[in-house]
C-alpha cells in the first residue's frame, strides 16, 4: 500500500518495475527472498540529504529506516528484517546517490530492525549498543517475540496451499496464489538469514563526523529493549528513534516499562524538529514523548497493583483499563491491553532481566 505523502516533504516515488539487481559494493547475487517485482522501498526526504525509508509492500522489510547521505558516503539506520530486505535498500538508494554505504546503525536488536546485518562486508561499520550485539549473537533476537510474530508462518503457508486446492473461482484462486508466493518468498528470506551482531559497539555515546555533518549515536537507558540507540543530527534537528518512540503505541514485550519513562525524558533535552520512527510516518515536535510517558506510567501502576493481588498476567491484562489514553492513541479500545506487555512487567517484578 502506498504511504501518504507528508507535505511539504519530497517523496521519491520510483515507479519502474524491476527485479533486484546486484547491490553496489557487493559481488554476490541477491540473497534468497529477493523474488519480487517493483521496488521494496520508497524514500521520503525529510530534510536535505536525510530520508525516511519505508517499505512499499512488494517485499516484507519489517521496520522503517533512514538513509543519511554525507559528503563522501552513506549511513543507513536499520538493516531490516532479512538479508533480502537489507540488500534491497542498498540497491535502491542508487536512485538517490552513487556514494557507498560505509555505516549502518542498529537502533536495537529486534529481528525486524537488525536481521539484515549479514550482507555487509567487514569494511562497513555496523554499529549498535553492546546489548544489541549480545542479543544478536546469542540468539536473543529469535526468541519469544520472533516466534510470536513469525513462528506461525510455515503453518499459514501450509494452510493456504491446502485452501487453494479447493478454490474454483479463477480470480479468487489467482489472488490466493499471489499471497502464497509472497509468503513463500518471505519465508525463504527468513530461512536464509543468519542473525549477525554489529562489528562496532557503544555503551553510552559515539559521534561520527562525516564531512560537515555531525552524527551522534546516543544511549539514554533501557526502554523498548536493553540497548536502544537514538541517532541525533543536531545541525539538521532530526532524531531517528527506532521503536523507543513511534507515533502509535510501541511493542512492549521486551521492554523495561518503568525505566522507559526516564529514558524518554532524556529525549526532551535534545534539540530537534523531526522524529524519524522505526514504524509509522515522520512527525514533528516533542508532544508525543509526554503522551507515551503518561501511558507507560499508567500501565505500569495498574499492572503492579494487579500483580500484588496475585492475578496471572492474562487476568491482569484483561482488567487493565487504558481508555483514558484513547484520544491520543485511537488503537486503545475498551478495557484490556496486549497480554505480552503485562507479561513483561510481571517478569521484571519477579526478578527477570
Amino acid at each position: 500500500m502506498p504511504i501518504p505523502r507528508l507535505s511539504p516533504l519530497a517523496t521519491f516515488v520510483l515507479l519502474a518495475a524491476c527485479q533486484v539487481s546486484d547491490a553496489p559494493g557487493t559481488d554476490s547475487p541477491p540473497p534468497p527472498g529477493s523474488d519480487y517485482a517493483g521496488l521494496a522501498f520508497e524514500f521520503e526526504e525529510v530534510v536535505p540529504g536525510i530520508y525516511h525509508a519505508r517499505g512499499t509492500g512488494n517485499l516484507s522489510v519489517g521496520s522503517h529506516g533512514a538513509v543519511i547521505v554525507n559528503e563522501e558516503d552513506v549511513l543507513l539506520v536499520e538493516s531490516h528484517i532479512s538479508a533480502a530486505a537489507a540488500y534491497g535498500v542498498v540497491d535502491e538508494i542508487e536512485a538517490l546517490t552513487d556514494k557507498p554505504v560505509r555505516y549502518v546503525v542498529n537502533t536495537h536488536y529486534h529481528f525486524d530492525h537488525a536481521h539484515g546485518n549479514q550482507i555487509y562486508p567487514p569494511d562497513v561499520h555496523v554499529i549498535g549498543h553492546e546489548v544489541t550485539r549480545e542479543m544478536l549473537i546469542s540468539g536473543g533476537s529469535t526468541g519469544r517475540s520472533y516466534q510470536s510474530f513469525l513462528g506461525g508462518l510455515p503453518a499459514q503457508i501450509a494452510a493456504l496451499e491446502e485452501r487453494i486446492e479447493g478454490i474454483e473461482d479463477e480470480e479468487e484462486r489467482a489472488g490466493a496464489e499471489g499471497r502464497l508466493a509472497y509468503m513463500k518468498n518471505f519465508q525463504a528470506g527468513l530461512d536464509a538469514t543468519v542473525p549477525t551482531g554489529p562489528n562496532t559497539t557503544l555503551s553510552e555515546r559515539m559521534t561520527l563526523f562525516r564531512g560537515d555533518r555531525e552524527i551522534r549515536l546516543l544511549f539514554f537507558g533501557r526502554g523498548h529493549t536493553g540497548g536502544d540507540v537514538v541517532v541525533h543530527l543536531p545541525a539538521e534537528r532530526v532524531i531517528v528513534t527506532g521503536d523507543l518512540l513511534v507515533p502509535s503505541l510501541p511493542y512492549m514485550g521486551d521492554g523495561y516499562i518503568e525505566e522507559w519513562v526516564q529514558t524518554l525524558e532524556h529525549l526532551k533535552g535534545l534539540e530537534f524538529d523531526w522524529v524519524l520512527p522505526g514504524h509509522g510516518n515522520p512527525f514533528q515536535g516533542k508532544e508525543r514523548i509526554g503522551y507515551l510517558q503518561d501511558y507507560l506510567r499508567d500501565l505500569y501502576a495498574q499492572a503492579v497493583a494487579l500483580h500484588a493481588e496475585g492475578l496471572s498476567y492474562e487476568e491482569a491484562a484483561a482488567r487493565i483499563d487504558m481508555t483514558g489514553h484513547a484520544e491520543r492513541y485511537p488503537v486503545v479500545q475498551g478495557s484490556g491491553v496486549p497480554a505480552v506487555a503485562v507479561q513483561r512487567i510481571f517478569e521484571l517484578l519477579e526478578g527477570g532481566r
